[in-house]
């Protein structure tokens, strides 16, 4: 599967403050947090169901991966997104070692591992 995804209790904006005090304890910054549904109905478009995207990013994790290969700035920062599906919560992300494999670089699969795992960590303990 290319995602990390799962489901919790909490609303999504609890779910959100939890995600950003855990990822503060892994150095990872929301950087923008994008409200799609009310982007879309500003626009003019009906859409009904809560869903946000939190670009983040750990300054050392970027400068280290993209001094070794630009083209991961094309997945740069990180997305994970928190939206609500069938009545629940859910958070998720598109998993780091599946983005890296696009790149063919064996030399920085190891960071997006540790990438990957720093962040499921962060999911996890938001839930």
């Amino acid at each position: 599967m290319f995602h990390y995804t799962v489901e919790t209790n909490k609303s999504i904006e609890e779910s959100i403050q939890s995600l950003e005090k855990s990822l503060k304890e892994e150095k990872f910054g929301i950087l923008w947090q994008f409200d799609i549904k009310e982007t879309l109905q500003t626009k003019g478009f009906d859409f009904d169901q809560p869903y946000h995207v939190l670009e983040v990013c750990n300054p050392k994790e970027a400068q280290r991966v993209l001094s070794q290969n630009q083209l991961v700035g094309y997945f740069l920062p990180c997305k994970i997104v928190v939206y609500e599906d069938a009545g629940k919560t859910k958070i998720g992300m598109p998993k780091p070692t599946t983005l890296i494999q696009m790149v063919n670089d064996d030399s920085i699969k190891q960071l997006a591992e540790d990438i990957e795992n720093r962040l499921v960590t962060c999911i996890d303990k938001s839930i």
